[in-house]
């Protein structure tokens, strides 16, 4: 890896090319934790809307808010019609994403740890739970108690449900880099089909896994560490 390249890869903000098909050819580290909370085609529609009209490079300032990412400019270059590259800056408002932290974890049944947690919630609420677990996901590497603690948080967000779906499931052709290594990903969904809105939770971030809020869902991507 070069200088420039490794300069890209280091860089705090989301740098992606795109082919012409929409298919990502590069994603420096902070793109990848963009990429898993938003699709690779809507980046891409993102980086057409402001390309410039001719070959060259345009950056436009903007108010854009992705999931808990918010940007103030955007840059998009080609210089021809087979690739194109974008680089999102963002506010510092945000708060930086931690690295993942991937020291003091142990092996642990994510199963049930979530029941563990649902158990937990039922004895005083009456929340129907939809389940839908994906039986071949081994035991893998987690800091369980703060991932109940979490859970437990988002859990006491939903209380007031009647029904609530909860999903765990591999991310197929996702990934996450730590420290240079590729890691699969494995994702918790909490989500409710009643009216709501749970954005303004205080449910609190960790440093081994990530948290995205939406109006009526949480989502919790951990990296599948063997």
């Amino acid at each position: 890896m070069s200088f420039f390249e490794e300069w890209v890869e280091l860089d705090l903000n989301p740098v992606l090319t795109f082919s012409s098909n929409s298919k990502i050819l590069y994603s420096n580290s902070e793109a990848q934790f963009l990429l898993n909370r938003i699709k690779p085609k809507e980046l891409f529609d993102l980086a057409v809307t402001y390309a410039p009209k001719t070959f060259g490079a345009l950056t436009s300032y903007i108010d854009l808010t992705i999931k808990n990412y918010t940007f103030y400019a955007i840059t998009v270059m080609y210089k021809d019609d087979e690739e194109i590259h974008m680089k999102l800056y963002k506010s510092a408002m945000v708060k930086k994403e931690q690295q993942l932290n991937i020291k003091n974890i142990n092996t642990t049944n994510i199963f049930t740890l979530v029941d563990l947690s649902i158990s937990t919630i039922k004895i005083k609420n009456d929340i129907n739970f939809i389940k839908n677990y994906d039986p071949s996901i081994p035991e893998f590497k987690l800091d369980a108690s703060s991932f109940i603690k979490t859970l437990n948080q988002i859990f006491e967000t939903f209380k007031d449900r009647k029904n609530l779906n909860c999903s765990i499931l591999l991310k197929i052709g996702e990934y996450i880099r730590i420290e240079g290594k590729k890691y699969s990903l494995i994702t918790v969904e909490i989500f409710s089909n009643e009216d709501g809105n749970i954005i303004d939770s205080n449910i609190k971030d960790s440093g081994s896994y990530i948290v995205t809020l939406e109006k009526n869902r949480v989502t919790i991507d951990l990296p599948l560490i063997l």
